[in-house]
């Protein structure tokens, strides 16, 4: 793995060390902090790059266009909240989808293989253990964001999202989150109404570069990729960890995610 991510700054090969510790003892104080932790440069810049380049005639030609309008919670509605209700307003996402039967074997496919990675993560997640995916699409996605496409606001299913940047575009594309604004205990849909409007002063943006690790708590975090100009386009994997083996999106997940459904490879 020496040849693909930076192992000397980031020891995840080491998990009996004391720089090891101390990295997950930093992560895990980011997440209490921010909700998320950053590795900057875990994969070197120019195999990202490589990457992406050789990626780009696959979501020409392999690509699903996932293309929905949505609201906050991804649900068609809420009991508690009538129609017109401002936290139930809708806006678009739009990206390009390679799944993980699409990859080969990447760097990409490599790192998440690689059970360190997986070992490391949990540590950082106060998890006794994590495990990949058996479904063969869903395992690892990247999606790729030309211009005037972007991921809308929403608030993610699972407990942790684990992304990598794989190209950063020209403009736009920023990450932009509102730490903790709901809880298990208060949906707080009036200040979800608020941050919609634009009136929440806690909303932050962040700018990643290629080759970043980012660990997110999105379950109580909603969040959004700005829209994306320029040629370039933004290209992320998101790597599909689980606290159980061998889990399978059903059918009808599958082709609500990819337009298509495989079976158990």
């Amino acid at each position: 793995m020496h040849d693909i991510i930076d192992l000397e700054t980031y020891p995840l090969d080491r998990p009996e060390s004391p720089e090891w510790q101390a990295l997950v003892a930093r992560c895990k104080a980011d997440l209490a902090r921010d909700g998320m932790f950053n590795l900057p440069g875990l994969m070197f810049q120019e195999v990202a790059q490589t990457t992406a380049t050789t990626l780009a005639p696959r979501f020409e030609t392999e690509s699903f266009l996932h293309e929905r309008e949505h609201n906050i919670y991804f649900r068609k509605s809420i009991p508690e909240l009538p129609e017109d209700h401002p936290a139930l307003t809708r806006f678009k996402t739009s990206n390009l989808t390679l799944c993980a039967d699409q990859l080969g074997q990447n760097a990409l496919m490599r790192l998440y293989e690689w059970p360190p990675f997986a070992r490391f993560l949990a540590a950082t997640m106060d998890k006794p253990e994590l495990h990949t995916m058996a479904d063969p699409l869903a395992r690892v996605n990247v999606m790729s964001y030309d211009a005037g496409q972007a991921l809308n606001w929403h608030f993610d299913r699972s407990e942790f999202t684990t992304t990598m940047l794989i190209q950063a575009p020209d403009q736009g594309g920023e990450f932009i989150y509102r730490t903790d604004l709901r809880s298990e205990d208060d949906p707080n849909y009036e200040g979800v109404a608020n941050m919609l409007r634009g009136g929440d002063p806690d909303v932050q943006s962040l700018t990643l570069s290629p080759g970043t690790l980012n660990v997110f708590r999105g379950k109580n975090t909603p969040h959004r990729v700005a829209p994306v100009s320029g040629p370039r386009a933004r290209i992320i994997a998101v790597f599909s960890f689980f606290d159980r083996p061998d889990v399978m999106f059903t059918e009808e997940e599958q082709r609500g995610f990819y337009g298509r459904a495989a079976t158990q490879a």
